[in-house]
């Protein structure tokens, strides 16, 4: 809990941040955490006795909050550490990337700002890799079980290593050079590097877990090859169709998906070969399409290319600037979000809808049409809709587009057509629990239940484990989720 009295002794503080004049001139991490010294005990001392801690049901991952706060206070970071992995195998991911559903969640939330959880979660996991205590999670034996996993994304990470702390063999297949998914070619280096990702890769591979990268699955080896060769397959490949935008002009030169830019962006920071035409925003007039984080990246990558402008649109309204009525507290609420990219110079546009790319004769695109639209009240059982506004529709400046609107489900060619995969009504693998239709073959993450945040992922991952390490040995000792009341007691 902290100290009895901290709550009212002191307030949120987090760490201060670089000028964006100045991190925008690279793609490093700009949050100054190493410089919040001794503050880190005084945000932690603020985690008051609230009897039910709504903050452990917020987590998707069930962490630990109170009594990792409790540690932190008392500067016991081992113990800190030990707590925070017990229940998170990647809190150097979601303490730098995760939306922290758990301070939506925190009681002193209700009539106060939140603990500072993500930001104590970044610094106990920094911490237990500086002083030692991160170290791999090797098994004392091998049950002689061995596990394919499709897919390095979170999920499948999270299953990798709990079924390889259980004592099986796991192998992890990769289509890409580098181990991470999404996490290594989705999440800008500026919120999550490289080296964040290799340093606990290298953990993983240290306690027993095989990598082997390049190795597109149903596109360079037959799915039903590795089904002979490993007693079960685990599918977490993630919901990588991206929702595309059906409109005049949608074949212009300077139109991408948003993960194309990233994802290259990303290669460039690091040296690697960008697959593809290059996509650079500098002196361009960008338009991003789409509201939500993935756009933001879009946003801080644009402004890190030295864009001309950076322009985001929104067809739905306006988030409000509190917790709306409907979203009471521990809810995560739906509110008014404005990112360090938006920070860094963005214009941003709401109940807009994009009607056109304009382009010229060089199958470019010069210019984007849109117009205003009102939303109307939802009749029941269906969805609002909206009406345009009248004398609204304009034509804006944009030479690159990026379509940021979200992920439709996982590819169904390749690795799902292959092994003949059972999909729901929305395209994603159709499972019972984490089984699929085919004996031995499990699915988790975004390729089970459409796109998501990474710690729900994490959680999807870790809940696997326990389904296939049931499955293979009869009962399971894998844990999703500590108990809490045992380790307060």
């Amino acid at each position: 809990m902290g100290k009895p009295t901290g709550f009212l002794e002191h307030g949120r503080e987090l760490p201060k941040k670089l000028d964006p004049s100045v991190r925008i001139e690279d793609n490093k991490e700009f949050v100054l955490n190493e410089e919040f010294g001794d503050k880190i005990n005084t945000q932690a001392s603020r985690c008051m006795d609230c009897g039910v801690p709504f903050c452990h049901s917020g987590c998707p991952i069930g962490n630990i909050i109170p009594e990792f706060n409790d540690a932190v206070y008392r500067d016991s970071w081992e113990e800190a550490w030990n707590i925070l992995s017990s229940t998170n195998n990647f809190p150097e991911f979601t303490g730098r990337v995760c939306p922290s559903p758990c301070e939506s969640a925190c009681v002193l939330g209700i009539n106060q700002d939140p603990i500072t959880i993500c930001n104590i979660e970044k610094t106990i996991v920094e911490t237990a890799y500086r002083e030692g205590y991160a170290k791999p999670k090797t098994p004392r034996s091998r049950t002689g079980k061995t596990i394919a996993i499709i897919g390095s994304g979170p999920a499948g990470l999270a299953a990798a290593e709990q079924l390889n702390s259980a004592g099986h063999s796991v192998t992890v297949f990769e289509r890409d050079e580098k181990v991470g998914g999404l996490l290594r070619f989705g999440i800008p280096d500026f919120k999550l590097g490289m080296d964040v990702i290799d340093r606990k890769i290298n953990l993983m591979a240290e306690a027993g877990v095989e990598f082997k990268v390049n190795q597109h699955i149903g596109v360079d080896v037959n799915a039903q090859q590795l089904r002979q060769e490993f007693d079960v397959v685990l599918l977490t490949g993630g919901s990588t169709v991206p929702r595309d935008l059906p409109v005049p002009g949608r074949e212009l030169k300077g139109v991408h998906f948003a993960m194309e830019f990233l994802g290259q962006n990303n290669r460039r920071a690091n040296d690697m070969d960008l697959k593809g035409e290059e996509i650079h925003a500098k002196d361009k007039h960008v338009v991003v399409i789409g509201g939500g984080d993935t756009g933001s990246d879009c946003v801080g990558t644009s402004n890190r290319h030295k864009a001309a402008s950076v322009t985001q649109v929104e067809i739905m309204p306006i988030p409000p600037e509190k917790r709306p009525a409907n979203m009471p507290w521990p809810q995560y609420p739906m509110i008014m979000k404005t990112t360090t990219s938006h920070e860094e110079g963005c214009e941003r546009h709401w109940n807009i809808l994009t009607k056109e790319f304009i382009g010229n004769d060089k199958g470019e695109v010069t210019g984007l049409r849109i117009a205003d639209i009102v939303w109307q009240d939802a009749k029941p059982g269906e969805r609002p809709g909206f009406e345009e506004v009248a004398n609204s529709e304009r034509v804006i400046p944009c030479d690159m587009a990026f379509l940021a609107m979200g992920f439709l489900h996982p590819e169904p060619t390749g690795v799902l057509a292959q092994l003949d995969i059972k999909l729901d009504d929305r395209g994603n693998v159709a499972t019972d629990g984490f089984a699929t239709n085919q004996k031995g073959v499990f699915a988790a993450g975004d390729m089970r239940t459409g796109q998501s945040l990474v710690v729900r992922c994490i959680n999807e991952g870790r809940e696997c484990a326990i389904a296939i390490d049931d499955f293979l040995m009869g009962n399971s000792n894998l844990e999703a989720k500590a108990d809490s009341l045992m380790l307060s007691a």
